[in-house]
């Protein structure tokens, strides 16, 4: 099974020392890559998307995709688990190191879903 995880950090959360946790966060993406169930990571930025919407025959495009800067994403990551309890276990870990916020996990649908 896939998952996508989605990390937005809260709004207010107190940084640990920046250099430190960045250095823990790396170890933890290495280790993922070498245990096999991290496919990719990235980071996302707050600013050169869009947001396409459809209402009826209608298509808008604004700037995006965020409205706000407490929705600002910061990162994802493709998750390879053998189920959603072991996905959020792998889930547990980042936040751990990476402070607080969220982190949606989002079943990736392969092939046919019937």
């Amino acid at each position: 099974m896939k998952f996508l995880a989605i990390y937005t950090p809260d709004a207010d959360r107190t940084c640990d020392d920046e250099p430190m946790q960045q250095q823990r966060l790396g170890e933890l993406i290495e280790q993922g890559f070498r245990e096999g169930y991290l496919l990719s990571t990235g980071g996302l930025m707050p600013q050169g998307g869009a947001r396409l919407q459809r209402r009826g025959t209608q298509i808008s495009i604004t700037d995006g995709p965020y409205s706000e800067a407490k929705e600002v994403i910061a990162g994802y990551a493709l998750i390879q688990a053998e189920s959603t309890e072991a996905a959020i276990e792998y889930s547990r870990r980042f936040l751990a190191v990476a402070g607080d916020g969220n982190t949606d996990l989002h079943l990736i649908v392969e092939g046919d879903p019937a």
